[in-house]
């Protein structure tokens, strides 16, 4: 399976999840959908399903033309089919999800908003984690409280930690100013920067990283408990 990581808009990812063995493939999150159109056609993609994460439209964006184009199905939570237009295939929360070779857990995470899931396609351990988590942060809770988002991704930290992280957004140097400042002695969080801005300066993403890596250094994924967590999340907020 290869990842084609597709930038759109401002700083929104998107993802194309490539079947190598007959070019079939899932795009996650397609925030337009002149790039993800782009690529498919300089590659030869079939494009057979739209997998949505959350119903925020610099997400869900370029579902309807993908559709329409290329006859995809759009795959999304069942919570959420009054707010994501047209979905085909509705999943729940500890659902495996499996079409073709594609095969992905869904997991629940409530938090940033109420139908919020992510994909976990387990036997390549990679996971799309929309806007629940980033490198060196976390979603803003929107819709639902902290205590929810502290146990959605403590859902995240119990997969193996070698799972590779894709995530919705390009935040990860602004999410470090605020880790450095909450835990200035982290040594791997220090390298961790160096990196990131070596990355950015070659006009590379910082995506994906490796939730061992996430679990050393991204300050909402240290916090112990729920109070901690609402504190960090609050200061992050007004940071």
């Amino acid at each position: 399976m290869k990842i084609e990581i597709i930038k759109c808009l401002q700083d929104n990812y998107s993802y194309l999840i490539i079947d190598e063995t007959n070019n079939n493939a899932c795009v996650v999150d397609p925030s337009v959908s002149n790039p993800i159109i782009n690529f498919i056609k300089n590659n030869n993609i079939k494009l057979k399903y739209i997998l949505n994460t959350h119903h925020h439209h610099d997400h869900i964006g370029g579902n309807i033309e993908l559709k329409k184009k290329y006859g995809s199905k759009i795959v999304a939570f069942k919570g959420d089919k009054e707010r994501i237009p047209e979905i085909d295939i509705l999943v729940e929360d500890n659902q495996t999800w499996k079409a073709g070779n594609f095969e992905a857990k869904i997991y629940h995470t409530p938090g940033h908003t109420n139908g919020h899931i992510v994909f976990y396609f387990f036997k390549e351990k990679k996971i799309f984690t929309g806007d629940t988590l980033f490198s060196l942060g976390c979603g803003r809770v929107f819709e639902g409280t902290n205590e929810q988002m502290f146990y959605s991704l403590d859902k995240i930290k119990k997969l193996p930690k070698e799972t590779e992280i894709y995530c919705g957004h390009e935040y990860t140097l602004q999410n470090s100013n605020f880790c450095i400042q909450q835990d200035p002695k982290n040594f791997k969080l220090k390298d961790k920067i160096t990196k990131i801005k070596k990355k950015l300066q070659e006009d590379l993403p910082t995506i994906p990283v490796i939730l061992s890596e996430e679990i050393e250094t991204n300050i909402f994924l240290k916090a112990k408990n729920i109070e901690t967590f609402s504190k960090l999340r609050d200061l992050k907020d007004n940071f």
